[in-house]
């Protein structure tokens, strides 16, 4: 396990690459901007709005947006609805955790502020607990079922609207590396990236007890339908930067969670702010790969100016490895486990090749990035 020269991100991040210099592909990506013309790019997704435009008629969608009510999906609204003068409709996914009230506000506060309808699925709850606990004692993958419908039921509603052109943020993979990085506007790909591939029918039949039925909206659509949709990434079009969306949501009504909840294992107090429980998933990163929320943020704020490698050293090691305990209780209390049960699975999925117990029974890193 090795880390970045110039952010914290180590080598362990699933798909990541580095160059001969030890420099990692997120890193590069981002020093890539310098180069790039994004008059030109800006011009390419103008011609794009400017080929759906209208295109169902008078008052009709002409593009979908796949929203979760956070600061990049008020970026997102704003740039198409009244940047590109386009009629979007919104597509989002609920967890079914007790949500957090700045996630009830700003879900609802996208469509006040922009004007735009929302329609969103709420899974099928018994399903979901049941895919949960086999995905999370299996994988350490709990939100598996609620990962691969974000990815999935945007693309099946796109079909059924006949709005082709649908809209994501951030290409994760280049912008923070990973195996599909390409530097390109399709997101066509993106199922492809790790957060939520497909899995098996049969083995979450057997494994995790429920029916073919379950699974239905977790299928992408056919080739022939995927063909006809056309996926974008916004990153391409615009140096995409965190908090810039942060501070431009924040003018337009987006609440963090200031005040409500001081995470413990976030670097901030801006993102996946909706729930409780499923930072779980996000979480466990760490116990497998070493890294998790933290890293992946005090390395963005390396890559954009804001701090000092060596302060980025001490964000890590102060908050990556420490799981809120209210994140524990919400999941524990959906997924029906005791603290117990939690920590006894916890424990399984520690990588030994990363990490080692100490005297006080604690998982600690071989190699941290702050005793480089």
């Amino acid at each position: 396990m090795f880390y970045c020269k110039k952010c914290v991100m180590p080598s362990t991040r699933p798909g990541i690459t580095f160059n001969e210099e030890g420099v990692c592909s997120a890193c590069q990506s981002y020093e890539n901007r310098a180069s790039v013309d994004w008059d030109a790019r800006w011009r390419e997704l103008e011609a794009i709005c400017d080929k759906y435009r209208g295109m169902n008629g008078p008052g009709a969608p002409d593009c979908a947006i796949a929203v979760s009510g956070g600061k990049d999906s008020h970026f997102q609204v704003d740039l198409m609805k009244n940047v590109m003068r386009m009629n979007p409709i919104l597509f989002s996914v609920e967890d079914n955790f007790p949500m957090t009230d700045a996630g009830i506000h700003n879900l609802k506060n996208i469509s006040e502020e922009f004007g735009c309808s929302i329609m969103s699925l709420k899974p099928d709850i018994k399903a979901q607990k049941k895919i949960m606990r086999y995905m999370f004692e299996k994988y350490g993958k709990p939100t598996w079922y609620v990962d691969r419908l974000i990815y999935t039921y945007p693309l099946l509603m796109a079909g059924k609207f006949n709005t082709p052109l649908l809209v994501y943020g951030e290409n994760v993979s280049y912008e923070y590396g990973g195996s599909a990085a390409a530097d390109t506007y399709s997101a066509k790909a993106q199922l492809g990236n790790g957060v939520a591939a497909d899995i098996d029918d049969a083995e979450l039949i057997e494994g995790a007890g429920v029916s073919a039925e379950d699974l239905y909206l977790t299928k992408a659509p056919s080739p022939e339908e995927f063909d006809k949709l056309d996926p974008i990434y916004i990153s391409y079009f615009t140096p995409w930067n965190s908090f810039k969306n942060y501070e431009f949501a924040r003018k337009h009504g987006f609440h963090d969670l200031t005040h409500e909840w001081e995470r413990t294992h976030h670097a901030e107090n801006f993102d996946q702010v909706d729930s409780r429980a499923y930072l779980v998933h996000s979480w466990m990163k760490y116990p497998k790969f070493g890294h998790q929320a933290a890293t992946d943020y005090a390395s963005r704020m390396v890559r954009y100016g804001m701090i000092s490698r060596d302060e980025a050293k001490k964000i890590v090691k102060e908050r990556d490895g420490n799981l809120d305990p209210l994140c524990v209780r919400d999941f524990c209390e959906f997924c029906g486990y005791t603290e117990t049960e939690f920590w006894d699975i916890i424990d399984k999925h520690y990588n030994t090749e990363l990490f080692e117990k100490d005297g006080a029974g604690r998982w600690v890193l071989k190699h941290p990035v702050w005793e480089e």
